[in-house]
């Protein structure tokens, strides 16, 4: 049994991103199981209070997580709508569905490595992760082996490529490096604004990240995906150019991204 009391926002994104997935279907059972197991729980926790509260960075926890993965299945619907396939699909081994699988286990487990620090934390993470994904995998899967170790191999490139540090190539950790760049609206630096009054090296992430009031992800048009970003002043643009950009243009999805960003109000720039 779950002893962790849920707030209002994970509650609220772990509703909207079920009603995204089809009932019954693997990807269902397994949000259901990430988002109800008590080991994934306390470890988004630990990670996102050693980020906040010891080393000051913004939330990389619980929230952070849900919806990295909503944007990440809003993504892989998008493609699909224009039909694009997802690698597995394309290479003849896996379904849509086993896609989403997989976006979902990296998107709910790439920050785990925080727990530990901020350096090399996504390796750190892929360490975490393996032996719960390869638990819940057995409870969505539990009749096919061969699916669960394409599945779990695809989520692990999800995690250690979501730094865009190292080299991706599928469709499906393209798509976490866009989904963990768009979680980047100002709720996300709000406490360790508010904790952390002493100037410090790094405090541009913070304050650009609170100048972002809204991204935006929906169908382009021109291309299968766009990202629009509305912020409250200039500084958001190192957000976008620094973290987001980057992100993207080491994505395999950059081909099918439009990305706009600019100050409410004012005429938006296009990126790409």
């Amino acid at each position: 049994m779950n002893t962790h009391t849920k707030s209002p926002k994970e509650l609220t994104l772990e509703r909207k991103l079920l009603a995204d997935l089809e009932p019954g279907a693997p990807p269902a059972i397994l949000a259901r199981l990430l988002v109800e197991d008590e080991e994934v729980q306390m470890m988004q926790d630990y990670a996102n209070s050693v980020s906040i509260v010891r080393l000051g960075y913004n939330d990389h926890g619980p929230v952070h997580m849900r919806q990295v993965a909503r944007n990440a299945v809003k993504m892989m619907h998008l493609l699909r709508d224009a039909q694009i396939m997802g690698s597995l699909e394309s290479e003849r081994v896996g379904t849509f569905d086993d896609s989403i699988s997989a976006v979902l286990l990296a998107s709910f487990l790439h920050d785990l490595g925080m727990a530990v620090g901020r350096q090399d934390h996504e390796l750190l993470s892929a360490t975490l992760a393996t032996p719960i994904i390869g638990r819940l995998l057995e409870g969505a899967y539990p009749e096919d082996i061969r699916k669960r170790v394409v599945i779990k191999s695809l989520a692990l490139e999800g995690i250690v490529g979501h730094m865009a540090n190292r080299r991706i190539h599928s469709i499906e950790a393209g798509v976490i490096l866009l989904a963990d760049g768009c979680d980047m609206e100002k709720g996300r630096a709000r406490i360790p604004i508010a904790l952390n009054t002493e100037p410090k090296i790094g405090d541009i992430h913070k304050y650009s990240a609170n100048s972002i009031e809204r991204v935006s992800i929906r169908k382009g048009a021109v291309k299968p995906i766009c990202i629009e970003v509305d912020m409250s002043a200039e500084v958001g643009f190192f957000q976008i150019e620094e973290v987001l950009l980057p992100k993207v243009n080491s994505s395999p999805v950059k081909p099918f991204v439009e990305l706009y960003a600019g100050v409410t109000g004012e005429t938006k720039k296009q990126y790409l």
